[in-house]
Order: C-alpha cells, then structure tokens, then sequence
C-alpha cells in the first residue's frame, strides 16, 4: 500500500513539482494550498505524513501544525520553509513536528523521511492496538 502523503504549502508551482516527484517515488499525494486547507482536509482524510510550510499567509504553518495534533496528534509532520530560523524550528519540533527542512528540500532526503515519519506512525498505531487488546483481556479475566 502506498504512503498517502499530504503536502500543504502556499506557492502553487512548488506544490505541483514536489507532487510529482513523490508520485515518480511511488507515494500517494494530495496537496493544498493553505493553512485553512490544510487544517479542513485532515479533520475529513486519513493521511500517513503532512509536509508542511512554515511560511503561508493567513493560518501559518505552525498554527496548522498546532490544529493537525489536536486533530490526528499521531500524524507526522514535516515542516519545511524557505527561510528557516532557529526559532521556528524549535516552536515546530515543541509542538509535535517530526522534522524540520529548508526549502527547496532534496527530495531524496524528503522521501527518506517521509519512509521514517510513516515507520514510527505505524509502530505508534500498533503498540496502541497491543494496549487496547491487552485491556479487553484484562478486564475479561485472561
């Protein structure tokens, strides 16, 4: 099955190349192009990673970012941006984000991490199945 990869970021023309570069690396994309885009399609779509640009007008990447772990908080995020700062990095990687990555991001290294940020997601869901049938054990005596 294909790693369904959500890419939100504000420049069109980016959204579009990078779509098709991971598309070429066998990854399921859909793309937005807005914060509030973002933040509506995760509320209605399961997806296993959201890259996702720091810098985009109105909903930032960082307050999407914020909406998107209230929502699905097991949903690895990684944030990218043309002008990186220490600080933004920080706030990201405090709120949740998985990684943080300049823009224009190698898209080798980018696929490397989606395949990485998709591993921990998965291992994340299991040990939450593992809990939850233990606890149907437990309370049924077994």
């Amino acid at each position: 099955m294909k790693i369904k990869v959500l890419i939100a970021d504000d420049e069109k023309e980016f959204v579009e190349t990078l779509k098709e570069r991971l598309e070429i690396r066998g990854f399921s994309v859909t793309t937005v192009c807005s914060g509030e885009g973002v933040v509506e399609i995760v509320k209605r779509i399961d997806f296993d990673v959201i890259i996702l640009d720091v810098n985009m007008p109105e909903v930032t990447g960082i307050d999407a970012l914020i909406e998107i772990k209230k929502e699905k908080p097991l949903i690895p995020v990684i944030m990218l941006t043309g002008a990186a700062t220490v600080e933004n990095a920080i706030a990201g990687m405090k709120l949740g984000a998985f990684d943080f990555l300049m823009k224009p991001a190698d898209t080798d290294i980018l696929s490397e991490k989606i395949i990485q940020a998709h591993a921990l997601k998965h291992e994340h869901e299991e040990r939450i199945r593992q809990a939850e049938i233990e606890n149907i054990l437990k309370t049924r005596g077994w």
